[in-house]
């Protein structure tokens, strides 16, 4: 976002919550829309360079080994495939550009409210500091936002996540996010990441489906058992969780479902999970928010006032973010519930009906991010 508007002659401040700035978590997928914002930035070979290419989704339900997950970018207009990278890799590779920029970075920030006049709005950070006045804010800080409107619904599965390096043999599909399952209630999952930060070498993200009320007594039984359970579902997987030597390099996710206001003040604008954040199980959210930035930059650029901003972000983004969020309410629980039903549809549509075409092609289209774009 502060890249997008420095390039377009803004002054730009960005406040950073943390001492430094780092990332949280491991792999992501950018989808093809997504590649477009990278691309307009100028990023998109060096992101290329640092990620994976994926070509397909796929997931075996292992009590009738019936395909759950069956997807192919190539089903879809010029087939680009999705990327999948660390989290650190995009996060370097957009704060260089932050620093090539000369972006005033201001550091231990966290915002906790804003204080808005007719002519300007001023943000208000849990440590007192000097501010100035701005003209517009924009809120990326999340889903826990404090800032964020509309009521946020903790979904009843999260995941624990690590990134290994790529076994140089092993089972699993090449160039895929590949996934099993035990009905809804378990999901264990594998995805190419490209460089992983920790070693240089080719990675893979590694994820395993859990509630969040059992992940204390997860950790607690210990790195041996996790890993006896996730090969117990998935025994071509342990080349992959053997290079896991402790749950502390395990991180839990936990997701929630909200879709809140575009704009919570007259001069505050939300991009990404400050905005919509839902479950991962469409691989839109960090797709999402670089659309989000990009639909508000150019909004900027072409408004005259402030409320053409807000007219202009809102008619770009809210039908795209509206059937999405509806879209990843009707699909988590097919794959993250306790239900034994749903499942079974799932398996039952998914094996016998994704490939047929016109199918196949509006499923590529959904998860490449380009279903319902103006």
């Amino acid at each position: 976002m502060a890249l997008l508007l420095a390039r377009q002659g803004h002054h730009i401040t960005l406040f950073e919550q943390y001492i430094e700035p780092k990332p949280i978590g491991s792999g992501l997928l950018i989808q093809p829309s997504g590649q477009e914002v990278l691309s307009k930035l100028g990023l998109l070979d060096t992101i290329k360079r640092l990620g994976s290419p994926v070509v397909q989704l796929h997931g075996i339900s292992v009590q009738r080994n019936r395909r759950a997950l069956d997807m192919q970018y190539a089903n879809f207009g010029e087939g680009i495939p999705a990327l999948g990278i660390h989290r650190a890799s995009l996060f370097q590779t957009l704060m260089d550009a932050v620093s090539e920029e000369n972006i005033l970075v201001v550091v231990d920030s966290e915002l906790i409210d804003v204080e808005e006049t007719e002519f300007s709005i001023r943000p208000k950070f849990a440590k007192e500091r000097k501010t100035i006045d701005f003209d517009l804010l924009v809120d990326a800080s999340g889903a826990n936002s404090p800032l964020a409107t509309g009521n946020k619904k903790e979904l009843k599965f999260g995941a624990f996540w690590t990134t290994v390096d790529l076994p140089s043999n092993h089972g699993i599909l090449g160039k895929a996010l590949d996934q099993r399952y035990s009905y809804a209630e378990k999901m264990a999952g594998i995805m190419p990441v490209g460089v992983n930060p920790s070693t240089g070498n080719p990675g893979a993200a590694v994820f395993w489906s859990e509630r969040p009320e059992e992940v204390k007594k997860t950790r607690a039984t210990g790195i041996d058992a996790f890993r006896a359970n996730y090969c117990e579902l998935w025994p071509e997987a342990e080349p992959f969780v053997s290079q896991i030597k402790s749950m502390d390099a395990l991180t839990m996710a936990i997701y929630a479902h909200r879709t809140g206001k575009t704009r919570s003040n007259r001069r505050l604008f939300h991009v990404g999970d400050s905005w919509h954040c839902t479950s991962p199980q469409l691989g839109q959210g960090a797709n999402m928010a670089l659309m989000d930035a990009a639909a508000l930059a150019e909004a900027v650029a072409n408004a005259t006032t402030i409320d053409d901003v807000a007219k202009r972000y809102q008619k770009s983004r809210a039908f795209h973010i509206t059937l999405y969020q509806m879209l990843s309410r009707l699909f988590t629980p097919l794959y993250q519930s306790n239900s034994k039903f749903l499942p079974l549809v799932r398996d039952i549509a998914i094996h016998y009906f994704a490939r047929w075409p016109l199918i196949d092609r509006f499923i590529a289209k959904t998860v490449s991010g380009q279903l319902g774009r103006r």
